[in-house]
């Protein structure tokens, strides 16, 4: 998979250093996953949550984070669109992406 917006990660766990091995450890996974429909990633990670237009919600450092991304299958493609913890992520205006 092709991961957009792999710089908010980085600036993300550049400010939350708790976090980064977390997240390098899923980027490295979906970077090189084959993620064709949502079940080939429920398959591996079996707490996502998937919510309307193709949005994926990974818990990340034990549910403490989560990680909102949006997945083209047909492009093998994942964009960031949101990284925070989970008090941040119930705050977060669906509406504005």
């Amino acid at each position: 998979m092709h991961v957009i917006k792999r710089k908010t990660l980085i600036e993300y766990s550049e400010k939350h250093a708790l976090v980064k091995t977390d997240l390098d450890a899923w980027y490295a996974e979906a970077k090189n996953a084959i993620w064709k429909t949502p079940q080939d990633i429920k398959n591996r990670f079996s707490s996502a949550s998937f919510l309307a237009d193709n949005k994926i919600v990974f818990n990340i450092h034990g549910n403490d984070y989560r990680l909102l991304t949006r997945i083209n299958y047909d492009s093998g493609t994942i964009f960031i669109l949101f990284i925070g913890t989970h008090a941040e992520y119930s705050k977060y205006d669906m509406g504005a992406i």
